[in-house]
């Protein structure tokens, strides 16, 4: 079993930060999977589902961001699980919009849910890094990253969650090269 976290902050007025792409991501791969129905647990929402042979746990923190990993430690004690088991989306700065990268460890780039897993999981978990770009200025990352999606982007942002979970197989297979490729190469069209 894997545990596949999405990083956001609950609530309707978040819905459609750039901060909540790891919800969207989530929420993305369970429709275009099937996964079963939303549950409470592990202080947060959670799906259970399969992506090929792979049982998979989708799970939505509703502690906000900066105690996201309080969740992703019940989860992953819960079902005995490892770190390595841990996939985490999330917004990264640091990134083209739009773009996708996956990588395992790392640092946490100031990020506050991942500082947060990190902190009750360790760091050895894999990342899936959703790019919202940076706003050019120190001064304006915060109401960057905590600004919605404008008009002009959400065509772009339906196409790359749908590619996320389209090419979602491979990131369960573990083939995260070609998961990564896959996705660019339906965002090229």
């Amino acid at each position: 079993m894997q545990i596949w976290v999405g990083l956001g902050n609950p609530g309707a007025q978040y819905a459609m930060h750039r901060h909540n792409v790891g919800f969207m991501a989530v929420d993305a791969i369970a429709e275009v999977h099937g996964f079963g129905p939303v549950k409470k647990a592990f202080q947060g929402w959670t799906q259970e589902g399969r992506i090929g042979s792979d049982k998979i746990l989708l799970l939505k923190p509703a502690t906000f961001m900066n105690e996201s990993g309080r969740a992703v430690g019940e989860a992953m004690r819960f079902y005995k699980l490892g770190v390595e088991d841990v996939t985490v989306f999330h917004d990264e700065l640091d990134l083209a919009p739009f773009k996708v990268k996956v990588k395992t460890g790392g640092g946490t780039a100031g990020h506050n849910g991942l500082r947060s897993t990190e902190a009750h999981i360790g760091n050895a978990f894999r990342r899936v890094r959703i790019g919202i770009g940076h706003p050019g200025h120190k001064d304006r990352v915060t109401g960057h990253v905590l600004g919605n999606y404008a008009k002009v982007e959400i065509e772009p942002l339906s196409d790359m969650l749908g590619a996320i979970a389209g090419e979602a197989d491979w990131l369960a297979g573990g083939d995260d090269a070609r998961f990564m490729n896959e996705v660019a190469l339906r965002l090229q069209d």
